[in-house]
This record gives C-alpha cells, sequence and structure tokens, in this order.
C-alpha cells in the first residue's frame, strides 16, 4: 500500500472510530461538521445503470471493430426471486455481520486498517455490504476521505430508513458481475442461462465470488482462478453455519465446466458461453481492450457509451495472426503459441494474439495475457519484493492460466542487475557443464547443467549471454543477489515478478522460474530498446465518454525512466550479439535487432523475445493445458527458443518492418571521466632488509566482482491485489497449475537452503 492510500485508510478509520464510539446523534454531528455530508433524504432516487448506450471500439484509423454492451439489464426482478442461498453465499464472503452491523462494521474496518499499515491481508474488506451499495448509487467510487466518510454516514442512515432485506435486494440487483452483466438476474442467465432463483449453492457461490473483481474471477476467460474462489466461498459458508458438511462436500465437488467442451463428465458447475457478444475480426486484441477497461472502470464499459480508440493497427495485427497460423500449422492442440508486439517509445500494443482460435473450446484464455501469482498458500513467507499486480490499484489485464516460465529469456533481467551495480560485461567467470552450489547438500537441486551439456570453459559476460550459460548465470545471481534481480524485473515492468529468499527463490530464479506473460515481456524488453525509459504497455490511445469527455489519454504519456541509459544501451549491445553468433541466430532480420532465447526446463515453454528501436516483441509456444517436453514439434527433436520462436519471430518482424526504415540503438554514453586525483611527493625512502623470495603463484585467480552494498530494507508481508478498496482473500487450495517440478533444494548466496528447482535447459 502506498503513503497516500495508507494516510487515507488512517484519516478514514480515525473519523469512522471516533463517529462510531459517539452517540448516533453525536457521530452525525461530528461527520456533518467535518465534511457536511449530505441526508439520504435529500437525494435523489438511487442511480439506476446507466441504460444501453453501447461502448465502440475503433482502430488506429478510426474503424469500429467492436461494441461492448450489456448482457441484459431487463430481467425483471422481485426481492422473492432472489434464492436464500445465494443471499447466504454473498454475506458469508463480502459481510458476515450485514444482519447485525449498523451499516458500518467497525471492527471489519479495523482488521482492513491493520492489514492495510502491515502490509498484511483480511478475507473480508472494510466495507459492509451496506456501504457498498451506498458507494455504487450515490456517492462513486472516489479513493478520498471526504467520499468515505459520506459512505460511511449516508450506509448508517439507510441501515436505519430501509429493511435489510431490501437492502440487500438493492444491492444484488444492481451490482456488476463481469462481462455486461449488471445484477445476479442478468449474470445468472448470462453464465448459467438459467433464472437466478434456480440456483444452486455452488452456482451461487461461483457469483458471489465475481463481486469484488469481476474481470478478475469471471469463470469463461479464467476458469482456474474462478473455481479457487468458487470454493473459498463454499468454505465460508461452512464456516458460517450455511452448508453441512455433506452440503459443502457436494458443492465442492461440483467444479466448472466450460459447456463448450461438450458434455462433463460428472455433475459440474457448468458456465455457457457469453451470448451476443458481437463479432469481431481480432478477437484475442479485443478480448484484451474490454479486460484493460474492465478493470478500470467496471460496468461502464458496458453501459457508459464510451468511444475507445485502440493502438491496433489492423496490418501488424495480421502479419502477427499470419506468423503465428504458420508457426502452428501441422501441429493440433493443445500446443499453442502466443505473440506480444509493444512500441517501446509509446508503450501502445500494435498486435496480440493469445492462441490458435479463439472461438475452439476453451480459447477464451488468452495466452498472451497472463496472471497475477496469489502468495504461496499457507506458507505466509515474508517478502523480500512483492508483485507490483498485488496493489489494490493496479490495472492488470489478465487472460487465464499461470502465464509461463521464461528460462533463459529472463536472464536479460540478470544480466541487467549485474551492469547497474558496476560489474563490468568484461567480468569472467568458470562456464563448466556443470555448476555445483557451494554449500548444497543432497541428491537434487544442487547442480546447474549448461543445454545439453556444453562446456566454455571460461565466458566473460558477453559470451555467457550469446551462448546462454547457466552455469555462469547461477554464479551470477549469487554476486548480483536474488532480490536484486527481482527489484529489477519489477521496475522494467514484470508485474508478477516477486521474490522470497530464501524461503521460495533459489539460484534458479536467475534461469526462468517466475512465471510471466509475453506481453509484459515485450513490454519490459522494450524498456532496453528505449534507452531505459519504460513507457506502460496499454491498448488505448484515447477514451471519449459520451458528451465528448476525454476519460483516458495516452497519446502524450512522459516515459519513466527505470533505468540508466548507459546501462540499457550495453543490455543492448549484448542482446544483439545474442542474434549476431549466438543461441538466436535464426531470429537475424537484416538489420539492427537484439533479443534473447528462452527454453524452460525440460524443454517445455520455448521464447524469443527482441526488439529494434521501434518493436519490441515476444513469441512464446507450448501446451496450453499442463506443461509437457516440447519434443517433435514440426520435425524439431527438442525445441527451444531458437528454433520455432526464434523463426517466428523473425517471419513476424520482417513483415512488420518492411516499410521502417532500418535504424540502430544508440550507441551508449561516454563513462564519465574518474575524478582528478592531486599528485602527492612521495615520502622519503627508507632503507629496509628486503623480504626473502616467494615462489609464484601456480593458479590463475579469475577476476571477482564485489557489488556495491544494498540498502538495509524493510521486508513487507504480503499485500494482495483486488478491486480499489477491498481485499482479495488468500486462496485455500492452490490456484494455479505449477510449471515446475516438484521442489527441490538449492542454496541462496548466503547458503541458506530454497525450494525452487533448478533448470537445466536454457537456449
Amino acid at each position: 500500500m502506498n503513503t497516500t492510500h495508507r494516510a487515507l485508510a488512517t484519516a478514514t478509520a480515525v473519523v469512522l472510530v471516533l463517529a462510531a464510539l459517539m452517540p448516533v446523534g453525536v457521530s452525525a454531528v461530528l461527520a456533518q461538521s467535518l465534511l457536511s455530508p449530505p441526508r439520504l433524504d435529500e437525494l435523489p432516487d438511487a442511480r439506476a445503470p446507466e441504460g444501453s448506450q453501447l461502448s465502440r471500439v475503433y482502430d488506429v484509423h478510426g474503424e469500429e471493430i467492436a461494441v461492448f454492451r450489456e448482457f441484459d439489464q431487463r430481467v425483471p426482478l422481485e426481492p422473492g426471486d432472489i434464492p436464500e442461498i445465494l443471499k447466504q453465499a454473498v454475506v458469508s464472503v463480502e459481510d458476515r455481520s450485514f444482519y447485525s452491523n449498523r451499516g458500518i462494521d467497525l471492527s471489519a474496518m479495523v482488521r482492513a486498517l491493520i492489514a492495510d499499515v502491515r502490509g498484511g491481508e483480511v478475507v473480508q474488506g472494510g466495507s459492509t455490504i451496506t456501504q457498498q451499495y451506498v458507494k455504487n448509487a450515490y456517492v462513486g467510487r472516489e479513493r478520498t476521505v471526504k467520499r468515505k466518510i459520506q459512505e460511511a454516514v449516508l450506509a448508517q442512515q439507510l441501515n436505519r430508513m430501509v429493511d435489510k432485506d431490501e437492502i440487500l435486494f438493492r444491492y444484488l440487483n444492481g451490482i456488476y458481475l463481469g462481462q455486461g452483466a449488471i445484477g445476479v438476474g442478468a449474470a445468472s442467465r448470462s453464465y448459467f442461462r438459467k433464472p437466478v432463483n434456480e440456483l444452486d449453492a455452488s452456482e451461487a457461490a461461483l457469483l458471489a465470488g465475481l463481486i469484488p473483481a469481476p474481470s478478475r474471477y469471471e469463470p469463461r476467460g479464467n476458469p482456474s482462478v474462478a473455481e479457487s474462489r468458487r470454493v473459498l466461498v463454499l468454505d465460508a459458508m461452512l464456516g458460517q453455519g450455511y452448508l453441512t458438511d455433506e452440503e459443502h462436500e457436494e458443492a465442492v465437488e461440483r467444479q466448472i465446466w466450460l459447456a463448450e467442451r461438450g458434455e462433463p463428465p460428472r455433475p459440474s458447475t457448468v458456465v455457457y458461453p457469453l451470448e451476443d457478444a458481437g463479432t469481431t475480426e481480432y478477437p484475442y486484441f479485443v478480448d484484451y481492450v474490454r479486460r484493460y477497461l474492465e478493470d478500470k472502470y467496471g460496468e461502464r464499459v458496458y453501459a457508459g457509451g464510451l468511444e475507445v480508440h485502440t493502438t491496433l493497427d489492423p496490418a501488424v495485427q495480421g502479419m502477427a495472426e499470419a506468423a503465428v497460423a504458420e508457426a502452428l500449422g501441422g501441429t493440433q492442440p493443445p500446443i499453442e503459441m502466443a505473440l506480444a508486439s509493444v512500441d517501446p517509445r509509446s508503450g501502445f500494443v500494435v498486435a496480440l494474439v493469445g492462441g490458435r482460435d479463439f472461438q475452439a473450446p476453451g480459447g477464451q484464455v488468452n495466452l498472451a495475457l497472463g496472471a497475477c501469482p496469489p502468495p504461496p498458500p499457507g506458507l505466509e513467507p515474508v517478502i523480500d519484493v512483492p508483485a507490483a499486480c498485488w496493489d489494490p490499484d493496479a490495472v492488470y489485464a489478465e487472460g487465464g492460466g499461470t502465464g509461463r516460465q521464461p528460462g533463459s529469456s529472463w536472464k536479460p533481467f540478470v544480466l541487467a542487475t549485474a551492469l547497474d551495480q558496476g560489474m563490468p560485461d568484461s567480468t569472467v567467470y568458470s562456464a563448466p557443464s556443470e555448476y555445483r552450489v557451494p554449500g548444497c547438500t543432497g541428491d537434487n537441486g544442487c547442480t546447474v547443467q549448461n543445454y545439453e551439456g556444453s562446456a566454455g570453459g571460461q565466458a566473460n559476460l558477453r559470451k555467457a549471454t550469446a551462448q546462454s550459460y547457466n552455469t555462469v548465470y547461477a554464479q551470477l545471481i549469487r554476486d548480483v543477489g536474488i532480490p536484486d534481480v527481482g527489484e529489477m524485473a519489477k521496475r522494467l515492468g514484470i508485474t508478477s515478478a516477486w521474490v522470497a529468499n530464501p524461503e521460495v527463490h533459489g539460484i534458479s530464479y536467475a534461469l526462468g522460474v517466475q512465471e510471466v506473460a509475453p506481453l509484459e515481456m515485450a513490454s519490459a524488453y522494450g524498456v532496453f530498446g528505449n534507452a531505459g525509459q519504460r513507457q506502460p504497455p496499454t491498448p488505448v490511445t484515447f477514451v471519449e465518454g459520451p458528451d465528448g469527455e476525454i476519460v483516458e489519454d495516452n497519446r502524450d504519456r512522459a516515459p519513466e525512466r527505470v533505468l540508466d541509459e548507459r546501462v540499457a544501451a550495453n543490455v543492448t549491445d549484448i542482446l544483439k550479439g545474442v542474434i549476431s553468433g549466438g543461441t538466436g541466430t535464426a531470429a537475424d532480420i537484416g538489420r539492427p535487432a537484439a533479443g534473447k532465447t528462452g527454453t524452460a526446463q525440460e524443454w517445455r515453454d520455448a521464447w524469443f523475445v527482441g526488439y529494434t528501436p521501434t518493436l519490441s516483441t515476444a513469441v512464446w509456444i507450448g501446451n496450453k493445458e499442463k506443461p509437457t517436453s516440447l519434443f517433435n514439434i514440426k520435425g524439431v527433436d527438442r525445441v527451444t527458443g531458437g528454433s520455432i520462436p526464434a523463426k517466428t519471430w523473425n517471419s513476424f518482424m520482417t513483415a512488420a518492418l518492411e516499410n521502417v526504415p532500418p535504424d540502430d540503438f544508440p550507441q551508449p554514453p561516454p563513462a564519465p571521466a574518474p575524478p582528478t586525483v592531486p599528485t602527492v611527493a612521495p615520502p622519503p625512502t627508507v632503507a629496509t632488509t628486503a623480504p626473502p623470495p616467494t615462489a609464484p603463484p601456480t593458479t590463475t585467480t579469475l577476476p571477482t566482482f564485489t557489488p556495491p552494498p544494498r540498502p538495509s530494507t524493510t521486508t513487507t508481508q504480503v499485500v494482495p491485489r483486488n478491486a480499489p478498496g477491498q481485499r482479495r482473500p488468500t486462496p485455500q487450495r492452490p490456484v494455479f497449475t505449477t510449471t515446475t517440478q516438484p521442489p527441490a533444494t538449492t542454496t541462496t548466496t548466503s547458503g541458506n537452503t530454497a525450494t525452487t528447482p533448478v533448470s537445466t535447459a536454457n537456449g
């Protein structure tokens, strides 16, 4: 939580605690005297949804490519239509004291405040259902002390004036539940194609689980995340006595099943495809736009009459789709490929492909986008580097799945860290075919191997990067520090990057065990090509409201310097060698370009990420359903980043840059001159007895590097991400399918043990 939000939470809690501890009349006077909040009976009727004003989406040329419309806001509901099981599901997870509180829950607010200040977590946020309804219907979502106090005061007034069941009905009838579904009536029809009064416990839990962050928990595109959330709600219902053990067990067994896959093999919670979703020629890019906008504007995307001007270049998008289709030709699902391409100067995403067929079963999982990793369930480590996507205010367009291990395409972040600390690229390490971690004990996880046993003798950082020597990078990350590498990746734009060292992460962090998305990899590499300046990726140039006001404008954003210009230029110069004479020669496009191959452990995922001064592109290939070794794919015995991904990158970039004049990267600026040291006369010579001669050393000591001391940092407890103002519950079961082997023991720079397996592939 940043300083502004912590101050907001603290100030709000102080005022609300004072108000809650005083008699009703006195607390109202206090609030009135502080901020003159309105009286509920003086306000107009609660805001109804804004109606069916379509939001239209345009490409860079102003041509319409999609429309976003609400699912159906005209589902007539009466209070008696809401089944008890749905009320219980919502109350259990959103406001367990709903029927007994006074519209605000002081204890919940205090829990949330303490968690915010400490960087911790509470399962239930500080806002009651009544407060959430007041926020949606009256005061809006602005994050200010004044708005929060008005919300609390009005919630107490409403609680005195209106029956609890009526408040709950109003709340459920107008709440946004994802993909254009406003209200539980529309959501029930959209997801389950049944009236709301026919919902069972599992379906009710799924809908209740959507409330904090509909775009994150929606089951069509994020089924694994939605499933974990569904189970969490069922667990809460059991804990609060709404379900018996038998009912809970039966509901948990009814796992989410997407109807497009055919008949489920057992009783399941069947989720149907979105009806009347509209058609578009660019479904994966439009899906990205939808997720991005939903995370920022919620239901306004579907009913607010927005004019969304995107960064999509249809010609470049067509080239990306053609390159992916060509690469996947002759293969069958679940082998998939994703591609994301970003202009590093602006952050504009010019093309994005999330799979082979958006309309195929399971195709709505957008593989070009990743997922925000939850903290390890049950482990609760002290986090050295928290993920940026855990920030409640972060805009993070998740596409489902877990992201994928980048293998050696992660190494440039280690390289950038070393250069940023002052290590010269001429630093030499031993590069054996196998490296055993000093101090490590046991049979597994103590050794790092180069790809297929290749050995380099000794190698400086340039050669080690070009040839992708794992054994060198295992030594390098020990010298520069695992948390420092995590911070570097985070600075460059990997918002899912986090480090818990040594509890979770060991030296294999250098070799790409952190799961990432193609879009973020393309964006992060673009920082190197943009002289160390970062532009966050965006699919939107600008957004207009129905009255012509500019809602969002990214056309003239100032970049943020996140890396020294000299360091960025040196990283680029080294990565040019990967293409000119290293593992990525298949990516040579006949113009200045830099990049890196990546092959995950046991050849499960293969990457090529590369860039020119005007375009940065990431290509990934792998098994969509589960990590599987990529053997015998299109005649390639073992797929590495230098094979199919590099060739696909070459095909796309050659076409996309055909009419762009070739331009080289800027040369690194000269290093600052060392300070002038004044000449001091030597002291007088004093005769001494010469020491006896000694034999010369018989071994050669390799140059070593001592990094500067790192500033002491205060460790931070996990801050999970959720919709603004609410906390995401910690999953009770693992959310994602891991892409690593069972944990093996490695050592960190301090010699402590860690549980991240050591990768044995590079590429």
